[in-house]
Parts: structure tokens; sequence; C-alpha cells
């Protein structure tokens, strides 16, 4: 295997990209990848990628503007209809790499990126397959596993952000992830231990985001576009998922044309990790492989 640096520009802002390759294959088909919530590529994508390539798979990863060390300010800008442009940008990125079949290009995305990857090939039908893990389905069901005082929190602080916004002012920050009983966009048990567990000690993230995120989110529905998606998709829950309702995903699941559903009796971060992460990469290994 080897990594090439490979940035693109999306709306005029650099992002940042890593092209992994198998080596003696020539024009291999390409998983791009991108993470959820206000994370980074290096937090455990590359574990992935490298069972991909594996597979004598080609797999593009990349930040989002504003993340990781991808330009673009304010930093840690948490936007669905942002992320969605830096997907697509990406995707016509891969398009023209010479080291890659750019007809044959799949999408992966995790938590929050497993909702923008529906979005997006909902949109572009020539993109042959998708793996949406342990996906966000829409703002509401979301909601739903929230208490009414991080609701509560979440508006005020997400409102107040906006108006900063308009008035040319700096973000209001919010926490990503705390333990339970501390407010953040993720605060339930597995939330800290689970995404700390993933962080790269050396990445130099912050545990923050800008508060408007909280805005933007609940009002984001990638299962609105899931009729669209052409392309035959796997999506994988966790059963125990105490941030995206199973039953959620399971709706958004039957309304793809060509959807496939296999839920694991695991949380929402333990696919990244251990047994879990075998049985994921194991499923999606064999499905990519299949349709690419």
């Amino acid at each position: 295997m080897k990594i090439k640096k490979s940035d693109f520009n999306s709306r005029g802002v650099r992002c940042d990209g890593d092209l992994y390759l198998p080596e003696g294959v020539s024009k291999p088909p390409v998983v791009i990848m991108a993470h959820g919530m206000a994370a980074q590529k290096d937090f455990r994508l590359p574990a992935y990628a490298e069972r991909f390539v594996e597979k004598k798979m080609a797999a593009f990863l990349f930040d989002y503007r504003t993340f990781g060390k991808s330009d673009g300010e304010p930093r840690q800008m948490v936007d669905p209809d942002l992320h969605v442009q830096d997907w697509q940008a990406a995707i016509s990125h891969v398009r023209n790499l010479t080291d890659v079949d750019g007809k044959r290009i799949a999408l992966w995305g995790s938590s929050f990126s497993g909702g923008h990857v529906i979005t997006c090939a909902a949109a572009d039908h020539d993109i042959r397959a998708v793996v949406s893990q342990i996906p966000f389905v829409s703002g509401w069901s979301s909601s739903r596993v929230k208490s009414l005082p991080d609701i509560l929190l979440s508006t005020i602080y997400g409102t107040y952000d906006v108006i900063r916004s308009f008035l040319g002012l700096s973000p209001h920050y919010s926490p990503v992830i705390a333990h339970p009983g501390s407010f953040a966009a993720m605060n339930t048990a597995e939330s800290y231990p689970g995404y700390m567990a993933i962080a790269d000690k050396d990445s130099g993230w912050e545990n923050q985001m800008a508060s408007r995120a909280f805005i933007k989110v609940s009002m984001y529905s990638p299962i609105q576009k899931a009729k669209q998606v052409k392309a035959p998709t796997l999506v994988m829950a966790g059963r125990y998922d105490s941030l995206i309702p199973v039953k959620a995903v399971e709706k958004m699941a039957k309304r793809l044309p060509r959807g496939e559903l296999v839920v694991m009796e695991c949380n929402h971060f333990e696919p990244y990790t251990g047994q879990f992460f075998e049985k994921f990469v194991k499923k999606q290994s064999e499905f990519l492989r299949t349709h690419l």
C-alpha cells in the first residue's frame, strides 16, 4: 500500500485529502470516506481504508473545511450543507485522478456522514455503491434521545451563535462530547469514552464546535432523500446505539430502493474498534467488492 497526499478545493477552500492505493493494481475502484460529527479523518478511518486496500480497492479520505488540516475559518464548523458541498467536491476530484478508476466510486460514511452519503448518492446516480454506518437519519429522530434541558440549551446556544454570525462576531462554541449530566452535542454514557477511544491523541483536535450547528442539524433530514438513491446501499446499525435510534435507521433503510440493512448488537462507537470493527469492516469489504 502507498499513501499519496491529494488535496482539493471546495468552493475555494482547500480540503485535506489522502489517497490510499493498493500496490500492483492498475486503476482500482475507489471508496471515498469522511467522518462524523466534528471528527477528523485520522480518527480510525485509516483502519477501514487499509482493509479496503487489502481487497484491491483504493480509498480516499478527507477532512471537511475548518477541521483537521483542512483550511477554512472560523474553525470547527459543523454544517451539513457545507459538508455535502465538500463531499461533492471530493467526488469530482476523485473522478479526475489518474491513479484510480473514476467510474467505479463508492461512498462510505459513518454517523453524521452516514447521512451525507445518502444525500450525495441521491443526487449523483453515477455512484456505484454506498456504505452508511450507524447513520444520522434526521434531526427529529436524533432529538428524541435528548433530554428536555439539553434540547433547550441547544436551542438557546444555537440561536445565540446564529445571531453572532449575522453580526460578524466570532462563534459561540459548545462541547462536542461530555459525560452524562454535562451539556454537549453528545453526552450519553457511551459518548465521551467512545469518542476519545478513536480520537488521535496527536491530532490537535479540540472538543468544541460552533453552536450554530444545533440549529442546522435539527433541520437536516437525509431520510427524505433515501428513495432517490439508485446505488446499492449497505446500512449498518447498532441495536444499542444511544445517539441514533435503531428504528429510525430501519425506517430509512426500507426507503432505499436497493438497500440492505444489517443490525449489530453494539452501540454507536463500538464499530470503530475491537470485535465489532472486525465484523463491520468484513461485511463492508465484501459488499464493496461485489458492487465495485
